[in-house]
């Protein structure tokens, strides 16, 4: 059984609608929303299939409808910034540092957005992460985009106000436009150049020692994916998909209350 605490749910709860059910109009009770959310973080963490959701939760056919609107509302995303900028003004998150970086994941139940590569179909997780390895972004795309074209499209998914100082990526994020795009933002790229660059290098080797920590984005990733959902894409709709993703980094941001 997955349980929200009391101090969980009382921070996250205003920004879940109630089913509203007319008095005397005959059916089925209204369903408490904490116990709807608390049944998706079920499916979120076992990976199981809707319909093998216990008698202990609501019925399935039910979850599934809340979770698809809240995910079509973008309900998860604005709840995910709420709890990233609580954290902020407690000065938990730094984004003085930020960290880019993706990772792919099988696309097995088709549907929008999903690319095809050599490691077969699939989608991209982008993420940024601050010093701590909080996530300050997450989206995802088809997989068959270049990590460079996406970088703004992650940005466009950022939880709090203040843009990082620093950006450090791997060698994929070695391209001059993007350096140049990103330093008119205010924000420094901080990534090694690949072995084949032609042009000559841009890169201060003394920053590049911010590379070394590079690990907390891997790390987030290893985080999230503990939530056996987030391993396979299985949902048609690509939103749904984004809505568990969500999801996974809100646990992980409610271990620092």
């Amino acid at each position: 059984m997955i349980r929200l605490t009391n101090e969980q749910w009382e921070r996250i709860r205003k920004h879940f609608p109630e089913e509203h059910i007319p008095d005397g109009r005959p059916g089925r009770k209204p369903i408490p929303t904490r116990h709807v959310l608390e049944a998706v973080l079920w499916i979120l963490n076992t990976g199981a299939q809707w319909h093998m959701l216990p008698q202990s939760y609501p019925n399935y056919k039910t979850v599934h409808r809340r979770f698809q609107a809240w995910c079509c509302n973008e309900v998860l995303r604005r709840v995910l910034t709420d709890v990233a900028n609580d954290l902020r003004d407690k000065g938990a998150l730094d984004e003085e540092e930020c960290f880019i970086d993706a990772t792919f994941v099988m696309a097995k139940g088709g549907g929008s957005e999903v690319g095809t590569t050599k490691r077969g179909k699939g989608m991209k997780i982008m993420a940024i992460v601050d010093r701590h390895g909080l996530p300050l972004s997450v989206s995802t795309h088809a997989a068959n985009h270049h990590e460079v074209r996406l970088v703004q499209l992650c940005f466009d998914f950022y939880m709090i106000e203040a843009k990082p100082k620093n950006l450090i990526g791997d060698r994929a994020y070695d391209s001059d436009p993007l350096d140049e795009e990103l330093r008119n933002d205010g924000i420094e790229m901080i990534a090694p150049h690949r072995s084949n660059r032609r042009k000559p290098p841009t890169q201060d080797r003394r920053r590049l020692s911010r590379y070394m920590r590079r690990w907390l984005v891997e790390r987030f990733f290893a985080w999230i994916q503990w939530q056996r959902r987030i391993l396979v894409r299985w949902e048609y709709h690509a939103h749904n998909f984004l809505g568990f993703v969500q999801l996974a980094c809100l646990v992980v941001l409610f271990r620092r209350f």
